[in-house]
């Protein structure tokens, strides 16, 4: 008995969809550049004391170890900035490695409130594990690409 012709596309699809989730759960992860780079815009000095509250760096950010394990700050503001004991001044990079898995409260001028939460994941297992860490990664990834219009997609134009 031959299968219905009209099932091949579904069947097709189903397959693929299958061998994509595996891919996604057993494929090694990249680690070609660990650097997570965070920007200090210039400006940023001169909008805080203007009494303007916007954040330009995130509360929290998250690493991965083995993946994406050093952070990146990179100060393209006119005047120095403070991360942690550390003074950037401007212009310069300061790079913080991180070796294991933890949480760190770090001062920070750069941002409004003043400090920032930097948590270091365990390198995802093969599994849903790392499919999870796949999907949040593709979905922060969607969620921060520079649309032309600032953050609406190209098809909600």
């Amino acid at each position: 008995m031959r299968p219905n012709r009209r099932l091949r596309p579904a069947w097709l699809l189903l397959a693929c969809a299958i061998a994509f989730l595996a891919w996604a759960m057993w494929a090694p992860l990249p680690a070609s550049d660990r650097d997570q780079l965070f920007e200090i815009p210039e400006g940023t000095w001169a909008r805080r004391m203007a009494g303007e509250k916007r954040d330009i760096l995130p509360a929290t950010i998250r690493l991965t170890l083995g993946v994406k394990d050093v952070l990146l700050l990179r100060n393209r503001d006119s005047v120095p900035q403070v991360f942690g004991p550390v003074l950037i001044m401007p212009g310069q990079d300061f790079r913080l490695p991180f070796e294991t898995v933890s949480e760190n409260e770090f001062n920070c001028t750069a941002h409004s409130s003043g400090s920032m939460k930097v948590i270091v994941d365990p390198h995802p297992a093969p599994g849903p594990a790392r499919l999870r860490w796949r999907l949040a990664a593709w979905s922060a990834a969607l969620r921060h690409s520079p649309w032309p219009d600032r953050g609406s997609p190209p098809w909600k134009n």
